[in-house]
């Protein structure tokens, strides 16, 4: 069935959005994932990935053209679908673009999928019998669901609620704090009325595009409005909660009575895939999220020796349940004694980094070039720079000013691998690797190549305690062409870098060190920095990468010329 695209809102204050570039055209073969178009907003030029699977059906957006938030971009279905009564509702992502003998029987989950169907009833006047259903309460009550907030953000935790349930909520509200990959980030209220419903406790890890909440009219039916919107056991199970708790000796055969079927166990989908990784079985863990739902730490903490305790009242209860799987669990909780290790749960950054990372070095075929560099008149300039300068200037913002100078020379080494092309820039914005607690953040100084050596100094400061305390924003993190990361104050000699993708390269610095150089006969000391450029094959040449290092290490030796 076919599916609106909508403008996303990619910044907390983004009222619309300008298309820079479309990737695909009308026909093109569409997977999930996929970068349909490039989005200008109003902090960074952004990807807009697909999350649906089929035929490009329909572009209603130009390029250069303005879109306002949920404006409608583009259709995506299956080859040859009529699409049109899509567009005419233009409120619905669903049903009409079904035959209209079945648009009523679509129409809830329309409703459920879209915060505000109202217009849908008056915009198809054929269904108007079975209009009365049962979602007309749900039409005064809106899903609040996990935004994407960064563009490798997969899912979410929530730090704390600002709002609770009962509370008057109006547009721009902080609803919640939202822990992503990369910061801690406010999630804003777009929808005005009263907070019907939190669906998931602080400290819980949520996907993006899951349930999280429900505004709307005070006294609205929203568990109708849950039911069609991916969470059918919303209401089910909160009258046998108390039961559950009261009469932990019961709790099993009523938790095999409501898994009849596995899609009855009341469980987040990380919860599932944990547990199946880890071999447990889900029927015996004990809900701690909303109305007893299984979610991420409940497994985690789950402990299979307490099974037994529990396991006499199951086999009568759950005769079909294999007793198989049930050992395997046992197992895993003997072998090490207690205080022996630690395990420390993964969060949102370190989940990315290994995912970004090991993309990153297992497609990108990686090739390193390593360079020695005299630092002796950066080392002199660098000391009367300090001397007039209102902020305290250092070797990196040397490296990255350089840097910045030699890319504008060597276009081709500012790029980024994009498949069937080689996207060069013609701007300079140069990522810095900063170190926090939970990983590694990589926030961006733009257009590097037209600032002064202390407005750098200046912003890689700002960055770096922004990146340390969380409180970087998208558009401090997004769009970088080129990368440093500096190791040289551990005092390290030389490394080699991975690539933070897209960019083409990622160039290493190591510590400056005091050696000697023979003028003639006579020993002279010196100081030399080694550097590391790694550069991704497919779009960097040996030869151009080479080239790069010879400009940037000129610019070094000789570092006057950065100042003109």
């Amino acid at each position: 069935m076919a599916e609106l695209i909508r403008m996303p809102k990619m910044s907390d204050t983004m009222t619309e959005g300008v298309i820079a570039e479309w990737h695909k055209k009308v026909g093109d073969t569409v997977k999930s994932g996929d970068v349909l178009a490039e989005v200008e907003t109003d902090k960074a030029t952004m990807d807009l990935e697909a999350y649906d699977e089929g035929t490009l059906l329909y572009i209603g957006v130009e390029k250069g053209q303005a879109v306002p938030i949920d404006g409608i971009l583009a259709v995506v279905g299956k080859a040859g679908e009529d699409f049109k009564g899509l567009l005419d509702g233009s409120g619905s992502s669903n049903g009409a673009s079904e035959p209209k003998a079945e648009a009523p029987a679509e129409k809830p989950a329309a409703a459920a999928d879209r915060p505000a169907p109202a217009s849908n009833g008056a915009e198809q006047p054929a269904p108007k019998a079975p209009a009365p259903a049962a979602p007309a309460a749900n039409i005064n009550a809106s899903i609040i669901r996990m935004p994407k907030m960064s563009d490798t953000m997969t899912e979410g935790t929530i730090v704390a609620w600002h709002k609770k349930e009962g509370d008057t909520v109006k547009s721009g509200d902080v609803l919640a704090e939202v822990e992503t990959d990369k910061a801690t980030m406010d999630l804003e209220a777009y929808e005005e009325g009263t907070l019907l419903y939190i669906g998931v406790k602080e400290g819980s890890a949520v996907a993006v595009d899951d349930v999280i909440a429900v505004v709307g009219e005070k006294g609205a039916d929203f568990q109708a409005l849950l039911q069609g919107g991916g969470q059918p056991a919303a209401a089910a199970p909160a009258a046998e909660a108390p039961q559950t708790e009261a009469a932990p000796a019961t709790a099993p055969a009523e938790t095999a009575g409501a898994n009849g079927h596995d899609s009855r166990i009341f469980a987040s989908p990380l919860a599932k895939q944990i547990a199946k990784e880890k071999g447990v079985n889900l029927a015996q863990v004990q809900g701690s999220g909303p109305d007893g739902r299984i979610v991420k730490r409940d497994v985690e903490t789950f402990q299979p020796a307490a099974a037994p305790a529990v396991q006499p009242a199951a086999p009568a209860a759950q005769p079909a349940k294999p007793a198989a799987p049930q050992p395997a669990p046992v197992a895993q909780t003997a072998p090490t004694p207690q205080g022996a290790y630690e395990d420390i749960p993964v969060s949102q950054m370190r989940k990315t980094i290994a995912r970004r990372l090991s993309e990153s070095l297992f497609t990108a075929p990686h090739f390193y070039l390593t360079m020695e560099i005299n630092m002796d008149k950066a080392m002199e300039l660098r000391g009367k720079v300090n001397e007039v300068s209102s902020v305290k200037v250092s070797f990196n913002d040397f490296v990255l000013k350089a840097a910045a100078l030699a890319l504008k020379k060597h276009p081709a080494v500012n790029s980024s691998w994009l498949g069937d092309k080689i996207r060069r820039y013609s701007y300079v914005n140069i990522g810095v690797a900063v170190a926090v607690d939970e990983g590694l953040l990589v926030p961006v100084v733009r257009n590097a190549d037209q600032k002064t050596l202390s407005t750098i100094a200046a912003e890689v400061k700002d960055l770096a305690g922004k990146a340390k305390d969380k409180k970087l924003q998208p558009k401090d993190w997004e769009g970088s062409t080129f990368s440093i990361s500096n190791l040289g104050m551990f005092g390290i000699d030389e490394f080699t870098a991975i690539i933070n993708p897209p960019d083409s390269c990622i160039l290493a610095i190591g510590s400056i060190k005091q050696t000697v150089k023979f003028e003639g006969e006579v020993a002279k000391p010196t100081n030399v920095m080694k550097v590391t450029l790694s550069c991704d094959h497919r779009s960097v040449d040996g030869a151009t990468g080479a080239s790069f290092l010879q400009t940037f290490k000129g610019l070094l030796e000789n570092p006057f010329g950065m100042l003109v």
